[in-house]
């Protein structure tokens, strides 16, 4: 797997709490990898205490993993029309902490700032479509013990290949943390020739 590290925090700050030995939890170092047998891409931002990952799924993959559910053919259709990534979230800390999909962003190349859908208002668009099935979107929000970690798809209404910001957020301790991926990617549209 090739790794690209990128840091995504302001230079003298950073500077000076390394020096003290302290990163504060909003600063990540933000990893992209490379699958080498897939040719895919993943981000990981890894937080003191706190990390999210995206990982790009493939349209046929997402086909895939909603007919093989039974869904009806459209709404496997209309699930692969969306950018998707598998989402990982990991509470590496020693106390709680809790994140709310709502009040994360992606910004899209003309500057502007979407909400994320939800998995509660997939549930209800599913609804609306005759579909009984919860399985696979990452919670709307969640509280994690320390040691505690989720996954699920996170959804985006962007063709394949786009390139977008997505701002992030978490509460610890009551303390808001916010956190910044600068180039996330959605999938190609099929797997890249590897």
């Amino acid at each position: 797997m090739k790794i690209a590290r990128r840091y995504s925090f302001r230079i003298l700050p950073a500077l000076l709490l390394s020096f003290a030995g302290y990163i504060s939890p909003g600063m990540a170092a933000v990893e992209t990898f490379t699958d080498e047998a897939s040719g895919l891409l993943s981000w990981k931002a890894q937080h003191p205490g706190f990390s999210l990952q995206f990982i790009q799924l493939l349209p046929d993959y997402v086909r895939a993993v909603y007919s093989g559910r039974g869904l009806s053919p459209q709404v496997v259709e209309h699930m692969a029309g969306f950018c998707m990534f598998g989402t990982i979230i990991k509470n590496e800390s020693g106390q709680p902490l809790a994140y709310r999909v709502a009040d994360w962003r992606y910004i899209t190349a003309d500057g502007e700032s979407h909400p994320i859908k939800t998995k509660t208002q997939w549930l209800k668009d599913w609804q609306d479509m005759g579909v009984a099935f919860r399985w696979s979107l990452l919670p709307d929000d969640q509280q994690f013990a320390p040691g505690d970690w989720s996954q699920g798809f996170t959804t985006l209404p962007l063709a394949p290949g786009t390139v977008f910001k997505l701002k992030y957020q978490w509460t610890q301790q009551g303390e808001t943390h916010e956190g910044t991926f600068e180039d996330l990617r959605c999938a190609p549209a099929e797997a890249p020739d590897v």
